[in-house]
């Protein structure tokens, strides 16, 4: 039995991006199949490789999670000789992805308009701070800044606490790579059918600020400014997270009239769903404080586990709020493979976020993790950039490779 396709295993993608935006949008296509190749800087590599938790193999867990199936190679796209290998490398691939200041490819010669000349089918995946246009589109930035430009930061907090993070400053990151992977394969699907590249243009900040749901609508019409609400949302009560009488947390969610009915009868106070009550939402938005009060007596008289049990044989929405160590024990996690072990030939066994989304017939996989600097450098140079192996001794010796 021939084994199954991969969805991109057609696709080469140069990825000569750094950090984790550009990256993290290769390796979501790398998880599917695409002939993706790391481009790093000789004797510097991603700067990835050096941010958070050093592993015993010497890079960071970051870089063995983060450039997993990528070929590593170097190459210097500053000097004359490491721009011609990367065109020709360019002549025979299909996607580029770049996350350098707006200009500074131009600068290089490698622009989206030079690469276009040498493929005219090339797609790039362009991921700044700002974007390419706009007055801010020379301007540096980084995920934290693009979470507060974008509005994320200024609603996240307490009422009275200093506008907080949402839990991760690289979130920005992670979302504009997906944006990103989207946009290729948007790209790629209409050059199937146009015979045509194009770019994609994606703002730190775009991907952040799409998400804030009803945000910008309110604000036109109303002039409203959301401001901080804790773990509350403006929209809906109970919405919140519950301290049970075990000290840990569950969130509970009832964002309609019925949902609260059944908590009420979980709760053992059904009487609360009447209308003259808090059976409708805007007498609930109205007394917040005095409903997650109820709730919250409720929650307090259980260990968290009754508190679960009880919500889900009432069909209530309600779950843990959980570390990292009570992800670990969580079946659910391990069977859906959201959570699973790679093997990697440096450091062994490690526990890493399996690939997203699940699909039935030509799954994603995780072949290897991030490897070591400069791994695929001659196998890659070979056989996408014409190389010979004379070439590669001297290529080395002038600190192209």
């Amino acid at each position: 039995m021939p084994a199954p396709i991969k969805p991109l295993d057609d696709i080469t993608v140069l990825d000569i991006a750094t950090f984790i935006a550009g990256p993290f949008a290769a390796t979501c296509l790398a998880e599917f199949g695409a002939n993706v190749i790391k481009v790093e800087k000789p004797g510097i590599g991603d700067y990835l490789r050096n941010l958070g938790t050093e592993s015993a193999a010497g890079d960071t867990y970051w870089w063995l999670n983060d450039a997993r199936n990528k070929k590593c190679i170097t190459l210097d796209l500053k000097l004359d000789k490491g721009k011609e290998i990367f065109k020709r490398m360019v002549a025979r691939a299909d996607v580029v992805v770049e996350n350098f200041r707006p200009g500074t490819l131009e600068k290089w010669g490698l622009g989206f308009d030079e690469l276009l000349e040498i493929n005219p089918r090339l797609v790039m995946l362009r991921v700044s701070a700002y974007g390419q246009t706009g007055p801010k589109s020379p301007l540096p930035g980084f995920a934290r800044i693009a979470q507060a430009y974008a509005g994320l930061s200024y609603i996240t907090g307490q009422p009275d606490t200093p506008p907080l993070i949402a839990g991760s400053t690289t979130l920005a990151d992670y979302l504009s790579g997906l944006y990103g992977a989207f946009g290729i394969m948007l790209a790629l699907r209409a050059g199937e059918r146009t015979g045509r590249g194009q770019y994609i243009d994606i703002g730190l900040h775009d991907g952040i600020f799409r998400f804030l749901d009803e945000i910008a609508a309110v604000y036109d019409k109303t002039g409203e400014v959301r401001e901080r609400m804790g773990t509350e949302t403006h929209s809906s009560v109970p919405h919140s997270h519950y301290q049970c009488g075990d000290g840990s947390w569950v969130a509970i969610a009832c964002t309609n009239d019925k949902m609260f009915e059944r908590l009420t009868r979980v709760m053992g106070e059904p009487e609360l769903a009447d209308p003259a009550s808090y059976g409708l939402k805007k007498n609930r938005v109205r007394d917040r404080d005095i409903v997650n009060a109820l709730v919250t007596a409720f929650t307090k008289r259980h260990p968290r586990d009754e508190v679960i049990r009880l919500c889900s044989e009432g069909d209530v929405p309600c779950g843990k709020v959980c570390s990292i160590a009570d992800i670990f024990e969580e079946e659910q996690f391990w069977v859906r493979d959201t959570l699973m072990r790679v093997p990697d030939e440096r450091i062994g066994d490690l526990a890493v976020q399996g690939t997203i989304p699940k699909l039935s017939d030509t799954p994603g996989s995780i072949e290897h993790l991030g490897r070591e600097m400069g791994h695929d450098t001659e196998s890659v140079l070979t056989s996408l950039g014409g190389v010979s192996a004379t070439e590669l001794d001297a290529l080395r010796k002038e600190g192209v490779i």
